[in-house]
């Protein structure tokens, strides 16, 4: 007979459907069935790929989650962002976030997922039991209430929880000298939709991630000057006239920037692109996960707590091909609670997850870095199908984000107007000009 587990899912952006997915995949040989509930606080699946015009609260008071900019293409070619047994439509390789969106539901509707979600409902916090008699460990409480009507509250116990909300809500404002001072105006890049404002401004963009570069070159479409402030070295890339790069703040006097360089600019915008926060306010104390600067601890492999591994926070990892990468991490939760993979002990299981942060530490990358893989996500991911026992990702995965990234240093203005062929008899690919209109 079949060991049955409830598990919980919170949140049905990309990495909750892939849960859902994952969890629900009847073919699956398995010795344990699972019945999932997925709470959803919007009323759609989507997560951040939702776009909305609203910036601050939500017609229910909410913080608004979504961060999609009205012109957003993604960085990455569709043919590599795609989970590995769903491919995009037949699209340019460069796409929308309305593409995007529309894959994630057409995905949800694919696996017959959409049946397990409870939308328009907010967890509001998860803490465990003491359960001698549950054959998954802890037991965990969950208590949820209505988006639209607090006074409905409702608390259910799972074997499980895997949170998926995602890591783009909630804006990080850095620490500037003299930022309290700035005379302009100030916005962050969560609240950024259109470059309209910025008409005739001149505009600081403080941070050159991918958003960052992105949008200081939408931005300077209309802007009279954009400064691109970062720390990185200097994109090669040729950029707008109007587009410069300068080094990093060091303190801001009323509407007077100073850089790092000593080198001084007048600015009548700041537009932060600096990143967000992990953010956990639902999970009790007794749960003992803990973000500092950006590190979230205690997670084997970034994902499983070290001590009640039917705890799990799927999405984590930064810098990463995300569809493909929650897929490797559903799968290996989903092995760990049917009891295909056994884990190491938790103080093995501590020791090589300290061993594996101090190596970071080690190779130059600072401790609010903790969960930036980069390159490091193919064998990451590779890691995480062998302990579960699932196929490993293709190589055109790797191959695409390569060319990609060589793509955009050479030309971060004009890339997204490529297009890759895939040649699925050998997995690779060639680039051609785009016979879309984009």
């Amino acid at each position: 007979m079949k060991k049955v587990a409830k598990v919980a899912i919170i949140g049905a952006g990309a990495a909750g459907l892939c849960a859902l997915r994952v969890f629900t995949d009847s073919s699956a040989n398995s010795s344990t069935s699972f019945c999932v509930v997925c709470y959803e606080q919007g009323s759609r699946v989507g997560g951040t790929w939702i776009y909305t015009d609203q910036v601050g609260q939500d017609e229910n008071g909410l913080p608004v989650h979504s961060s999609m900019y009205e012109n957003l293409k993604t960085n990455l070619p569709k043919e590599c962002m795609a989970f590995p047994d769903y491919p995009f439509p037949e699209l340019p390789s460069f796409v929308r976030h309305e593409e995007v969106q529309k894959y994630l539901e057409d995905y949800a509707t694919h696996f017959d997922v959409l049946k397990y979600i409870e939308f328009q409902t907010i967890v509001t916090l998860v803490e465990p039991i003491s359960d001698d008699t549950n054959q998954f460990g802890t037991s965990w409480k969950v208590t949820t209430k209505s988006v639209t009507d607090s006074s409905l509250e409702n608390t259910s116990v799972f074997d499980a929880v895997l949170i998926c909300n995602g890591h783009y809500a909630v804006p990080l404002f850095p620490d500037i000298p003299g930022l309290d001072t700035f005379s302009g105006e100030i916005l962050h890049s969560h609240d950024y939709r259109r470059p309209t404002a910025f008409l005739d401004k001149r505009v600081l963009v403080l941070g050159a991630a991918s958003s960052g570069q992105d949008i200081s070159i939408e931005v300077a479409s209309v802007a009279k000057q954009v400064f691109l402030s970062h720390n990185k070295p200097l994109l090669k890339s040729p950029l707008p006239d109007n587009l410069q790069q300068r080094p990093g703040i060091k303190n801001i006097n009323k509407g007077r920037v100073e850089f790092l360089d000593g080198s001084q600019e007048d600015v009548d915008f700041l537009l932060l692109c600096t990143g967000y926060h992990y953010r956990y306010t639902f999970l009790s104390a007794a749960c003992g996960v803990e973000v500092t600067e950006n590190r979230v601890t205690p997670l084997y492999k970034h994902l499983v707590h070290t001590k009640h591994p039917n705890l799990a926070i799927l999405g984590i990892c930064k810098v990463v091909i995300p569809f493909p990468m929650f897929h490797m991490q559903a799968s290996f939760c989903r092995a760990v609670l049917d009891g295909s993979l056994i884990l190491p002990s938790e103080a093995e299981i501590n020791r090589e997850t300290e061993e594996d942060y101090r190596s970071r530490l080690a190779s130059g990358l600072p401790h609010r870095h903790a969960h930036v893989l980069n390159e490091d996500q193919f064998s990451y991911n590779d890691e995480l199908a062998d302990m579960a026992k699932v196929p490993k990702l293709t190589d055109h995965y790797k191959q695409l984000n390569q060319a990609t990234r060589n793509l955009r240093q050479s030309d971060l203005v004009g890339y997204k107007r490529l297009n890759f062929v895939l040649d699925k008899e050998d997995d690779t690919y060639k680039i051609q000009n785009s016979n879309f209109s984009l």
